[in-house]
């Protein structure tokens, strides 16, 4: 009997724990049972886990998409009680304790839901064709491209107004990724990009940012929403917050009877909950989360547990923030709450432990709240640096990301600025009506 046989002949009769999801809840959980005796199958469509904070740097071509991420494989490597699933899952029954896959099917004694989230346009879908969301690394390359390509188009335009268009940059959302996304778009605009063109001067380029409750970074403080919008507005960020976007097309955005011409729309205000969510027919919240009990079962389903993005969990009569703490932590739970089960023990509730957020702003600019605690300006951005690159996953992206960091801040550069895959739709529409300035526009522009 070779190796593999005989591990599977020991795993026979074992209790089997299906994870579906391999994000900061899904990867908590099935590192908390890595000496368990359990049988683990973990299923996620993607071979890596997505440091998914800083996928704002990818969009904005500071790292690339192998600096923040790393293969589920390796990560689990010396987990041999886990076997790993390249598949899309399609469907839970949940009567016959079953995951069905989009090529079979996967029984289970326990299972552990961390499906995540996807984009929310607000009952306007269309809008996501003319500005796109920012979730995974193929949404980052999408982003790096379409802004990087904005001005390339502008370097060879030769009229004032549509130079003017793909030179505005709108970000729709002012919550953590529409902040750090502007913010840093700034940067790239007045630092890294200044330099590299002839015919355009990339620091001119207009970011606004739009948010539709009162300020920006709603879940912050006020002092520190007022020092995150103060901050945007030195580095050149224009804010609108109060209002709300009506329309978006390929040629800007509508806030009610008022029209701002830009060529590149992106996407931060909202999230829906995973689509696995109503595929099982259990109660659900407004933005599509399973509405879970205190120990984060569904009702009737004590053996199913759904954590991180896809779970409305409350605590103290509020909802617990989907953030990556709270989804680490969540699978954490989880996976104590199978062993305490498997050992006879009662089940406790989850609580969850706020241990503070972190938002960057740009270059030496960020905002901080840890308890009490609330800093603003360097200061918070270090922090926000050391705290994002300590819970990297691996040492080599560690490495990479610093030594990286370290370079982009002495030289200004961004060295991930590369425009990969095709143009399409208004991209290519600009490309084909632009032509290069002649000498003498060139230096009219200058």
């Amino acid at each position: 009997m070779d190796g593999e046989a005989k591990r599977g002949a020991a795993t026979q009769g074992l209790h089997r724990v299906v994870v579906i999801g391999a994000g900061f809840g899904g990867l908590a959980a099935i590192q908390t049972l890595r000496r368990a005796p359990v049988r683990l199958s973990v299923v996620d469509r993607q071979n890596y886990h997505l440091f998914q904070p800083l996928l704002y740097q990818v969009a904005t071509a500071g790292l690339n998409p192998s600096d923040i991420s790393g293969p589920i494989r390796r990560i689990l490597r010396q987990q041999r009680n886990a076997d790993i699933l390249l598949a899309d899952v399609v469907g839970i029954d949940l009567a016959r304790r079953t995951v069905i896959l989009a090529d079979g099917e996967l029984g289970y004694d326990s299972l552990i839901i961390a499906a995540g989230a996807t984009h929310s346009y607000f009952d306007h879908p269309e809008w996501e064709e003319f500005a796109p969301g920012l979730k995974s690394i193929e949404d980052a390359l999408v982003i790096r491209r379409k802004v990087l390509l904005a001005f390339e188009i502008a370097e060879r335009e030769t009229d004032e107004a549509r130079r003017r268009e793909w030179l505005t940059f709108v970000i729709v959302g002012g919550g953590p990724t529409g902040v750090e996304l502007a913010g840093t778009l700034r940067d790239v605009a007045r630092m890294t990009l200044a330099r590299d063109f002839r015919h355009i001067d990339p620091a001119s380029a207009r970011v606004i940012l739009i948010e539709g409750s009162p300020r920006v970074l709603p879940s912050y403080v006020e002092q520190l929403s007022e020092s995150a919008k103060r901050q945007l507005e030195t580095l050149g960020v224009e804010v609108r917050s109060g209002v709300h976007v009506t329309g978006i097309d390929a040629e800007g955005v509508w806030i009610g009877s008022e029209r701002i011409k830009a060529r590149t729309v992106l996407w931060a205000a909202g999230v829906s909950a995973s689509p696995l969510g109503r595929m099982m027919g259990v109660p659900l919240d407004r933005a599509g989360r399973v509405i879970v009990e205190p120990d984060l079962t569904i009702a009737g389903y004590p053996e199913v547990y759904v954590i991180g993005d896809l779970a409305h969990a409350e605590q103290d009569g509020r909802p617990v923030p989907g953030v990556a703490p709270a989804a680490a932590q969540m699978g954490k739970h989880a996976a104590r709450s199978i062993l305490r089960a498997l050992g006879g023990k009662p089940r406790e509730p989850f609580r969850y432990v706020d241990k503070g957020s972190l938002a960057t702003i740009g270059r030496g600019a960020a905002v901080a709240q840890i308890g009490r605690l609330k800093i603003s300006g360097f200061f918070a951005w270090l922090l926000w640096l050391f705290v994002h690159i300590f819970f990297l996953i691996g040492f080599r992206n560690r490495l990479f990301v610093m030594i990286q960091w370290a370079w982009s801040y002495i030289s200004y550069d961004r060295g991930a600025r590369l425009i990969t895959g095709r143009a399409e739709g208004p991209l290519v529409h600009g490309l084909t009506e632009s032509r290069l300035p002649s000498t003498t526009q060139a230096e009219a522009i200058k």
